[in-house]
């Protein structure tokens, strides 16, 4: 069977070559279907993955399962021509995150058939996370490394039974690799600010790594111990409302040291939004071989989006009742419903209002699915074709996405523009990872 490209990533970091990859957790189709294009343009793997909450084995907030996710992503692999042998899916916090209302029992019957469903439908990388409190924890006392790294290895054996039962389907099957540990604040985003953020202490890691390891040989799994790659960290980074805590490698040297100590590990990072690309490579740099990102690229769509819309409005004016309105309905859906939002953005009236448009967390990528923000966007996109995109508003609004149409490297298509938007935030974790070197 072919052997799991993304081991390449710690082979080569301890090898001391500075390569990761960039994890687009996302299924958002724009910015899907630019990761499979630059997969294609660029000849290397991606790595895409879904949360425990957008897709599970009832549909998550998604609609989609884990079979339904992964058959998604591979229509318009063909749709776009990209090599499905060079596309790794991943699960994010897989274990009992939407269930935590519910006692243990429960709560890890769900996880297992989450995590069970994950690795049936294919998926080459499984992140297990156990670290959240259940129903029937002492709320007052902390969960233990023990317990964490218990209920994680008992995960780790449903995957393995799983992966014997695909490769009974499909004897090819590539081998799942596992990440463990976890990070603040919740998938998702902060429910406020982040300022309490702390870089995760060297003997916190290496207990996380003890705990883990001794769990899994006590459930006989000493040989899938060597299949995990990887450890959640907090290397110091976060995304907010308005950028970012960047990352400061002095503040982290002590942890990003620490990895050396591991000849089969790498960290892995959450929340590397908005970092800039020279960010972004020190992280690499550092030990830091798979860089997770989500809101910057829903973001990124987005502000392709309202460049869009403010491109129509420009053109249209004098027959405004002809226009798309997107920003204003995007604005309606959210204020119709808003608990994809509410937690998160905090501030007076017009604060929220300016938040729920352009914060950097992005709460407005919930919205996006919804059947009005979508026949708004179909109305944008028929009425530019329509009257075909003015060059002088496309400079304006949108000058990198301009030069390219001029020079004919693009075409002036309000679908290729926002997908070249999000382009450029995965050249900067191209730039950052070579993962074109795997």
């Amino acid at each position: 069977m072919p052997e799991n490209t993304l081991k390449n990533i710690v082979r080569k970091q301890k090898a001391g070559q500075p390569v990761g990859i960039c994890s687009a957790c996302s299924s958002n189709p724009f910015v899907i279907e630019a990761v499979l294009e630059k997969s294609r343009d660029d000849n290397e793997v991606c790595l895409i993955e879904s949360t425990a909450n957008q897709v599970d084995q009832n549909g998550g907030y998604s609609g989609m399962t884990p079979a339904d996710f992964k058959a998604f992503v591979l229509e318009k692999a063909a749709k776009i021509g990209a090599d499905p042998a060079k596309i790794y899916l991943g699960g994010d916090h897989l274990g009992p995150l939407t269930v935590t209302n519910l006692p243990e029992k429960e709560a890890m019957a769900y996880a297992r058939q989450l995590v069970h469903d994950y690795v049936k439908a294919g998926f080459t990388k499984i992140h297990i996370d156990t670290s959240m409190k259940v129903a029937d924890d002492d709320p007052n006392v902390r969960l233990s490394d023990e317990t964490i790294a218990r209920r994680g290895a008992e995960l780790a054996r449903v995957c393995e039974d799983a992966y014997q039962e695909l490769l009974k389907e499909n004897p090819n099957a590539v081998r799942p690799v596992y990440i463990v540990g976890s990070e603040v604040p919740i998938p998702g985003g902060a429910t406020g600010d982040n300022s309490g953020m702390q870089i995760t202490r060297v003997e916190d890691f290496k207990n996380t790594v003890a705990a883990f390891e001794k769990a899994f040989k006590d459930h006989g799994l000493e040989e899938t111990w060597k299949d995990v790659i990887g450890v959640v960290v907090q290397p110091g980074v976060e995304e907010k409302d308005a950028g970012c805590t960047e990352y400061d490698r002095k503040k982290a040297k002590d942890l990003m040291a620490s990895i050396k100590d591991f000849d089969n590990l790498i960290f892995e990072g959450h929340s590397t939004d908005y970092q800039t690309k020279y960010k972004l490579r020190e992280l690499v740099k550092d030990g830091v071989g798979i860089l997770k990102v989500g809101p910057g690229l829903t973001y990124a769509a987005r502000e392709a989006l309202f460049a869009l819309a403010y491109m129509e409005k420009m053109m249209f004016h004098g027959r405004e009742e002809q226009t798309s309105h997107f920003i204003d309905v995007l604005e309606k859906a959210m204020l119709e419903d808003p608990k994809n939002w509410a937690k998160h953005y905090h501030g007076s009236p017009d604060e929220l209002w300016f938040k729920r448009k352009f914060s950097f967390s992005d709460r407005s990528r919930y919205y996006m699915p919804n059947e009005n923000v979508q026949k708004a966007m179909e109305k944008l996109f028929a009425n530019l074709r329509k009257e075909g995109i003015n060059l002088a508003v496309l400079s304006q609004f949108m000058p990198e996405q301009y030069t390219k149409v001029r020079e004919g490297k693009l075409r002036n298509d309000p679908e290729d523009l926002v997908k070249d938007r999000v382009r450029h935030t995965l050249a900067e974790y191209g730039y950052a990872t070579h993962q074109n070197e795997l």
